[in-house]
């Protein structure tokens, strides 16, 4: 066999033995029942219940926050969120936190926030106006 013909196949193999690694990390989002069920970190989606108290005294523990969220299956629970409150907090539509259950309260240590698109207000005008 040729060199070359060695190295493409060795190369071959690492990208196979990359992607099925990766393909590992992937999971698809929790709910809490799921995040119960495993005991272990996983993504979980949902929203933020705005009639329900957030908790935030930087004065007392930047990093703690806490509040509740909504999971995709229409489950509400309380969050503690590890680290501070994040800016434009109460405007996201939806919230994806990294973390565990601990007994009833989801313990998370990463969130991601979606919010609205700014140009949303924009766009509705312009189709009121051409219509």
């Amino acid at each position: 066999m040729k060199k070359t013909y060695i190295i493409a196949l060795i190369m071959a193999i690492v990208a196979i033995a990359l992607v099925v690694n990766a393909g590992g990390e992937v999971a698809p989002y929790a709910d809490f029942e799921t995040a119960a069920e495993s005991g272990e970190s996983v993504k979980l989606v949902g929203t933020l219940v705005k009639d329900k108290p957030m908790v935030f005294e930087p004065m007392k523990d930047p990093n703690k926050f806490t509040f509740f969220l909504e999971d995709q299956a229409g489950t509400e629970r309380e969050v503690l969120l590890l680290m501070g409150k994040p800016q434009d907090f109460e405007m996201s539509e939806s919230i994806v936190l990294t973390g565990r259950m601990e007994g009833e309260k989801f313990i998370a240590k990463d969130v991601q926030l979606k919010c609205p698109s700014k140009y949303k207000d924009e766009e509705s005008m312009i189709k009121e106006l051409t219509e």
